[in-house]
């Protein structure tokens, strides 16, 4: 397990999914101003106008019991549309890059040659003898 997380890190990995976490974070709060400035509003607009929106009070005038339907939908497609884009814009394409390398029509990462990897090891063996 040990050996997984340092391939891991190694690889690189981090800082892309360091990346794409920002990046989720920043489209998932245009995703929720979107279904809460737009699509709750269309929700709500189907009920009465003496309604507060698409839902119920459970104790009549403590709007603090109030049951808000629109709340939900909308966060349900919120959680729809984030989802949808992180398949299609990073899922998928990786799917297929990864098919297309096991095929042989992509060419992978190169792996680093035996010279490359004793001169990194001499290089580390230096700088911990210079600490």
């Amino acid at each position: 397990m040990i050996k997984g997380f340092k391939d891991f890190i190694q690889r690189g990995n981090v800082v892309d999914l360091a990346v794409a976490v920002v990046i989720g974070a920043a489209f998932g709060s245009i995703v929720t101003a979107f279904t809460a400035g737009v699509v709750q509003p269309l929700i709500n607009a189907i009920t009465p106008p003496e309604s507060p929106g698409l839902g119920f009070t459970v104790i009549a005038g403590k709007d603090t019991t109030y049951i808000d339907f629109a709340a939900v939908i909308s966060a349900a497609l919120n959680f729809l549309i984030v989802a949808a884009v992180v398949y299609f814009v990073i899922v998928l394409p990786l799917n297929t890059l990864q098919e297309r390398r096991r095929r042989g029509e992509e060419v992978g990462p190169a792996e680093p040659t035996d010279v490359e990897v004793l001169l990194e090891i001499r290089d580390l063996l230096r700088q911990q003898r210079q600490d």
